[in-house]
């Protein structure tokens, strides 16, 4: 190592680590590290240690807050450094935008090869893993190929930040992206988005006349209903793409009238942002048919098994978002954070671990991913629990363990730990 690895060193009271610090190997520091955007925002790191490891394990999801990762033991004890980051946007999906979270990532990274690290792991759970990895697909372009503006049209300047190149990839319960996510589980039954409870009977995902039964029951849905819900998604989506865009469009001819004229009407539409209310987003079809991409899961959702509190309730994916955020986060089509589009940049050695019972990530999701992933130097494993590595049934061993023993021996293998 060739700096001071305790600018804030605590053993003890780690504020909301509790739990973390019990857990952790004898011996193990903690230091926080403010860290400062190129762009200027700032974010936080967490950095776990003991002895003087080589290399350093990153885990950070874009909206949450992972200081207290249940595999951060694992990694403690095997050896390695491990590093959660929060992004700009932690608890906030109001303005998050995964092209400007990208500078997030790159300021750990930075971080971390200033502090002497040999070798940087990307640990990309649910969420995570399609972060890291848009990161490592506009990290190996050369500068003048990066992206210079998210979806929505704001300018990044990925051209010229200092984006480290990870040097492996490991997923745990990796989706296939937010947008895509959302995608699969907004409900298209929605005729006015001014309206929470406007409905068209025939794609209503909860009607029993379309195959619908309450739990734990599962439902029964016919093929031609699910191609034409799926469809319905879609178009849904392509919908609040359009409404995105001529917020955004609304908002920026105002700007650009006001640099004209100077009327106050015009200085007030140009730094209006409203925000999109998205209704009805836990309707998967997958939640409520155990049949559809079969698995270990128990019905429901990652938010519950009651599917109208899920679908109705105000916690949800997307339910408030800018326009820019729906774009480059939420959108299914306008969003590049896609697994799809940026697995295949990987050429690092990488490990994708998948949970049996997942509600949020379906077998054919992790095939996917799996193959999309373009090194040769990779492995694939599931195991049985539920997307948070919790033992799907009581008396079973948590998925967790044996998903910390599979990640550090791979470690191990690839990568080395500690110093003598």
């Amino acid at each position: 190592m060739t700096r001071d690895l305790n600018p804030q060193k605590t053993t003890a009271g780690f504020r909301n680590a509790e739990w973390t610090m019990e857990g952790l190997p004898d011996g193990t520091s903690v230091s926080v590290f403010p860290l400062r955007t190129e762009d200027d925002a700032v974010c936080n790191g967490f950095l776990y240690w003991r002895g003087k490891p080589k290399t350093v394990i990153c885990i950070m999801h874009p909206r949450e807050f992972l200081a207290t990762h249940y595999l951060i033991p694992d990694l403690v004890e095997a050896g390695f450094a491990a590093f959660a980051q929060t992004s700009r946007s932690v608890g906030n999906d109001l303005r998050l935008e995964h092209e400007v979270a990208l500078l997030d990532v790159a300021a750990g990274l930075n971080q971390l090869r200033e502090l002497g690290f040999e070798k940087i792991v990307l640990l990309g759970n649910s969420g995570g893993a399609s972060l890291y990895t848009f990161y490592n697909q506009q990290a190996v372009l050369d500068p003048e190929k990066r992206l210079e503006r998210t979806p929505g049209g704001r300018p990044v300047n990925l051209i010229e930040a200092s984006l480290p190149v990870p040097d492996g990839l490991a997923y745990v319960s990796p989706h296939p992206g937010q947008g895509i996510v959302l995608l699969n589980c907004i409900d298209p039954s929605v005729v006015d988005e001014e309206d929470a409870f406007s409905i068209n009977t025939d794609l209503d995902p909860l009607n029993p006349e379309n195959g619908f039964s309450d739990p734990p029951k599962s439902s029964g849905y016919k093929t031609a209903f699910v191609n034409k819900y799926r469809q319905a998604q879609n178009e849904r989506v392509a919908r609040l793409d359009e409404v995105a865009l001529e917020l955004i469009d609304t908002r920026m001819s105002a700007r650009k009238r006001f640099r004209s004229t100077g009327e106050a009407n015009d200085r007030v539409l140009g730094v209006h942002t409203p925000v999109m209310t998205i209704w009805r987003t836990a309707a998967d079809l997958r939640y409520f048919d155990l049949s559809l991409d079969f698995s270990d899961r128990r019905y429901g959702s990652v938010w519950g098994q009651d599917p109208y509190q899920s679908n109705y309730g105000n916690v949800g994916f997307a339910r408030l978002c800018s326009p820019e955020s729906w774009l480059s986060t939420w959108s299914g089509l306008s969003s590049k954070a896609e697994m799809a589009r940026t697995a295949p940049s990987v050429e690092q050695p990488s490990i994708l671990i998948s949970y049996t019972g997942d509600n949020t990530v379906y077998p054919s999701d992790s095939k996917a991913i799996y193959e999309a992933i373009s090194t040769n130097d990779k492995s694939q494993h599931s195991i049985r629990g539920d997307h948070h590595g919790h033992a799907i049934n009581v008396g079973e061993k948590p998925g967790r363990i044996e998903a910390g023993g599979l990640l550090t021996d791979w470690l191990r293998e690839k990568f080395p730990a500690s110093k003598e």
